[in-house]
């Protein structure tokens, strides 16, 4: 490997990324460490020292520990500004406007793979790299693709569906090829500060992981409110009241703050009127959805209907269905099977096995 191609690896403190930019090392890469300061607790609350996992002085310390001993120089980079302007505002807005956004997609494609480029362009680097469980690899047809990471309960193929080729080009992912068992390993047998640290898969900003505590702090800074409305059974029946349908997403169970002989979830919010619409568990299944916002990365909107294993959530099992392009952002989703909790605001991903095919926002 040549040694003078520099890479910017995107460090958050954990045993992943320091891993990624060993290995990176050992490969010749010329490493420079850069850890992310995309938020403080003092705009997003919580209690730094019980809950703080990222963008603390414990994190960036660890940074800089493993990136002396890989001898990677390393640098903190302040973008909260870009954070909050395309990631947290977006949040806010869209659990107002009753949809449930995944805000690591936004971050990924907007700041992480965007803003960070620009970073490493910067300081002279010719790739980013960053510590995600998925592989990038160039087709004969020199269209770049990603696959999924080989250890199935790390795979993070689904979060970065909104990575665009040119930011593809210049990424690299060492952990691909790895279970999260062997990066530990790796970690212990260079005796990595991060070598035991937990992780975390939950949202980096709301540090102690409750989203409806985030949003009422949140408004009650920036001195916006809540809309109360009404709680409505399927059937019509009024069954309670509520403070704001920002604290509502489709498929929750608890916290309605309502009683009823069998157990009811929310089917769907509604905007307009601020109702929020519950009913059984049979009625959270649909067949159909509609995505915008598409980014094929290993397909094209040219080639008409066509099946897949599509995943409507991080955790979903995926499941086969039929995408219809109806041009090149917009297209149908039809399930074999009905699909429970179809949630807007959320990402579908269409998958032919391993490779991502493309992704786009629930409507």
């Amino acid at each position: 490997m040549n040694s003078k191609i520099k890479v910017l690896v995107a460090m958050s403190g954990g045993v992943d990324s320091s891993v990624a930019a060993l290995l990176l090392k050992e490969q010749g890469y010329d490493v420079v460490g850069a850890h992310m300061k995309l938020w403080d607790y003092v705009d997003v609350g919580a209690d730094i020292y019980k809950d703080g996992r990222c963008c603390t002085i414990d994190s960036i310390t660890d940074c800089r520990i493993v990136c002396d001993s890989i001898d990677a120089p390393f640098y903190v980079l302040n973008m909260s500004k870009e954070f909050k302007a395309t990631v947290i505002d977006d949040f806010v807005s869209e659990y107002h406007q009753g949809r449930t956004p995944n805000p690591c997609v936004r971050c990924n494609s907007d700041v992480k793979w965007n803003e960070f480029l620009h970073k490493a362009e910067k300081l002279g680097c010719d790739y980013i790299a960053t510590g995600h469980y998925a592989t990038i690899e160039q087709s004969s047809s020199g269209r770049w693709h990603i696959r999924k990471g080989v250890d199935d309960t790390r795979d993070q193929s689904y979060v970065l569906w909104g990575v665009t080729q040119q930011a593809l080009a210049k990424t690299l992912m060492p952990l691909g090829k790895l279970l999260k068992s062997e990066v530990r390993e790796i970690a212990h047998k260079h005796n990595l500060r991060t070598a035991d640290k937990p992780e975390s898969r939950e949202i980096c900003f709301v540090a102690d992981n409750n989203y409806r505590r985030f949003l009422r702090d949140w408004e009650e800074k920036h001195g916006s409110e809540s809309v109360p409305g009404e709680i409505v059974h399927e059937n019509g029946q009024v069954m309670g009241r509520h403070n704001g349908i920002a604290h509502f997403t489709v498929g929750q169970r608890k916290g309605l703050g309502i009683t009823h002989p069998t157990p009811l979830y929310v089917q769907r919010v509604e905007v307009d009127s601020h109702r929020v619409i519950v009913g059984d568990n049979d009625s959270l299944f649909v067949s159909k959805l509609e995505a915008s916002a598409i980014n094929w990365i290993g397909g094209s909107a040219d080639n008409g209907p066509f099946e897949a294993d599509i995943k409507i959530r991080y955790l979903h099992t995926p499941a086969v269905g039929k995408v219809t392009p109806h041009s090149e952002t917009e297209a149908s989703i039809e399930f074999t099977v009905p699909q429970r909790a179809v949630t807007s605001g959320q990402s579908v991903v269409f998958y032919n096995g391993d490779i991502v095919l493309g992704g786009g926002l629930i409507g």
